[in-house]
């Protein structure tokens, strides 16, 4: 079985990208994050031809997440239990649903902006919101993972330069501790192999050519329940992906499990 998350960054913008890539990948169940499109919006019949059921929570504007399945869909739950609001707004962040033998959880984790801003807190809040909601299914015997756009390098391998990012997010110490809780609560990280150079980043900047120069960051993670992360056999980061006119700027992360 193959499991991918992929934060899509716009799944208007990324469509017949997407579908290219369903076809060469050949994922069971794909989790994508900012789709930035509302729930009418979604590609429904495009992704039904590629033999893909969708479930998917967006507003609109940014964020948005989802779950595509060539497994069957079942159990969809939108948003995690007493999930922060952001201003007036819940924001669609998180959806979960079962997938043939296993459960999973795309997340589109808040990016913080600056430590300043009061977007901080709201991702700190989030995380800990997270940590609690994800207990019962960490804790279980079917394989569960929670797998999307965390937003967080886990270390400071996970940057391509950490003297670049003083004091910024996505590496504070309070972002490291909430992503600790998360993983104390039952959930481990599959740490997948790069398709080139050393290290797996998922995400690089359109700006200043930073793919070429492989000036990435490991901010899209799957973190796994006992069960799921025994089954695993393979993951690595579709660098190919990231490649050529219209990209995302992240690349898929996939994982093969022996299920």
């Amino acid at each position: 079985m193959r499991v991918a998350t992929w934060n899509i960054n716009s799944l208007k913008a990324r469509l017949e990208r997407l579908l290219a890539w369903l076809g060469t990948a050949e994922p069971d169940v794909v989790c994508l994050q900012e789709l930035k499109c509302a729930d009418a919006d979604v590609p429904l019949e495009a992704i039904s031809a590629a033999g893909y059921e969708t479930a998917a929570w967006g507003l609109g504007r940014w964020n948005g997440v989802a779950i595509l399945s060539r497994v069957g869909i079942a159990d969809v739950r939108r948003g995690i239990t007493d999930q922060p609001m952001f201003g007036d707004a819940t924001e669609p962040r998180a959806i979960t649903a079962t997938c043939g033998p296993v459960r999973v959880q795309s997340l589109y984790i808040p990016n913080g902006r600056d430590v300043a801003d009061a977007h901080f807190p709201y991702k700190l809040a989030f995380l800990k919101a997270l940590a609690a909601d994800v207990k019962a299914d960490a804790a279980g015997d079917r394989p569960f993972a929670a797998l999307g756009d965390y937003n967080i390098c886990p270390t400071d391998d996970d940057i391509w330069d950490v003297d670049e990012w003083p004091g910024t997010t996505h590496i504070t110490e309070d972002e490291r501790d909430a992503l600790a809780a998360l993983q104390a609560a039952g959930l481990a990280d599959v740490y997948p192999r790069p398709l080139k150079y050393d290290q797996p980043f998922t995400f690089w900047d359109y700006r200043n050519l930073d793919f070429p120069k492989n000036r990435g960051l490991r901010i899209d993670l799957a973190l796994a329940n006992p069960a799921f992360k025994a089954a695993v056999t393979d993951a690595y980061v579709d660098r190919n992906e990231r490649k050529g006119k219209g990209a995302s700027d992240h690349a898929p992360l996939v994982v093969d499990l022996d299920l």
